[in-house]
């Protein structure tokens, strides 16, 4: 991304002009395996892949008050060349100060910022836009460029954004596997003359008041989440065969998050109004979105150092089957297994289930260390059922078995 590269070297910059007080390099390098035990659907694709994953991090202080941070990610996949891939996660010059009674902090390049409380899926958090190819549950951010000011203090902690360039959404190539039927355009189109260069806002207001953490937030400009329209062909093709353009629309959210902590429960609700949005129709409507959540954690369970936390979640979608989402009517539910032993075993199970359509997915992990820089992830996605009635599911019907080997330095 050219925007990024700009933003980067703008830090590194500032940060050759500064002497460094404090330095830092740190960083993970992966080795991902994949295999998927359905036969491909489409020629090209692969029963098994590999992937390396290389992000390493860069910090260093260069006043008293000033810091750089730089992350960067570079994949190589080798079955699909859309998924090998590079990119700035944070790029940003860091500075803070005190405003009176209060504190501020001005953060400007790259970055990734996180609203919400929901565990599978975040409605309200729209900020950074996500990397779709990295991984179907996952999802990490891409890189935003911004400058995001916050100032805190007794009262609470606000947050304003300004965001001068919009990052599209990342899809599967033609030999990719958990693509959809239909290949995903590398081009989009937008709404605003501007492009990926108009210019959006966002804000939000957070606080803690007793056992209620809460956050208002607002968003004015490209939406996140592309409607799809169907490409130019110079020839006839089947439906099945037409590729399809992402299409950017101008848009205005309101959103709420709230969690209440008691002894024994984690009630949680993210809910937004949005306008602006084109449904699964093409028809532009306004509407609303929410999650409703309960979590719970069992501590030493039968009097062993295990701990188990049990966890519910409801998202819906009032366009119902205009809805653009997959999030229309479902419920998640998922179990948490830790064994608070040396090595830091966490097991992990969670089924999504659509409750408007025969849809339903699972999740499996097993997470360990080990060694002091080595640990690993294993994981079963299995999509047990889809409704071809489902279109927002568009076909994909890809299980995998996959691990993850880290070395952290």
């Amino acid at each position: 991304m050219r925007f990024g590269g700009a933003i980067a070297a703008l830090v590194l910059m500032a940060a050759a002009g500064a002497e460094v007080q404090a330095f830092d390099f740190s960083g993970d390098l992966s080795l991902q395996p994949r295999w998927y035990p359905q036969s491909p659907t489409f020629p090209g694709q692969r029963s098994s892949t590999g992937g390396l994953v290389f992000e390493p991090t860069l910090y260093g202080e260069v006043a008293q008050r000033t810091s750089v941070t730089l992350t960067a990610l570079y994949r190589y996949d080798s079955a699909d060349s859309r998924r090998t891939h590079a990119d700035l996660r944070k790029a940003y010059l860091l500075t803070y100060g005190d405003w009176g009674e209060n504190s501020w902090e001005l953060r400007l390049g790259l970055d990734r910022v996180f609203w919400g409380v929901a565990e599978i899926h975040n409605i309200v958090d729209i900020v950074n836009q996500l990397d779709l190819v990295e991984h179907p549950r996952d999802r990490p951010k891409l890189g935003q460029p911004m400058a995001h000011l916050t100032v805190s203090g007794d009262w609470g902690l606000a947050e304003l954004f300004l965001l001068p360039y919009h990052r599209k959404l990342t899809f599967p190539g033609r030999s990719g596997r958990l693509r959809s039927k239909r290949l995903i355009e590398d081009d989009a189109l937008y709404e605003s003359s501007a492009e990926e260069r108009h210019v959006d806002f966002a804000f939000r207001y957070s606080n803690a008041v007793g056992l209620l953490d809460f956050g208002l937030s607002t968003f004015v400009g490209t939406s996140r989440d592309p409607y799809f329209v169907a490409s130019h062909q110079s020839e006839p093709l089947p439906a099945i065969d037409m590729s399809l353009i992402p299409y950017y629309e101008q848009i205005r959210q309101y959103g709420v998050e709230a969690q209440l902590t008691t002894e024994s429960w984690l009630y949680k609700m993210e809910a937004i109004r949005r306008s602006g949005a084109r449904n699964l129709l093409g028809q532009e409507e306004d509407y609303n979105a929410f999650i409703f959540g309960l979590e719970r954690t069992l501590y030493a369970l039968f009097d062993s150092t295990v701990d188990m936390t049990i966890l519910g979640e409801w998202f819906y979608d009032d366009r119902g089957r205009r809805a653009t989402s997959v999030w229309q009517n479902d419920l998640f539910i998922a179990g948490f297994l830790a064994l608070n032993d040396v090595q830091g075993t966490e097991l992990v199970a969670g089924i999504l289930t659509d409750l408007r359509h025969e849809s339903r997915t699972l999740n499996l992990e097993l997470k360990r260390r080990l060694s002091g820089s080595w640990s690993m992830r294993l994981e079963a996605f299995a999509n047990l059922s889809s409704d071809p009635q489902d279109l927002t599911y568009d076909g994909r019907r890809d299980s995998f078995l996959g691990a993850d080997f880290t070395f952290s330095f």
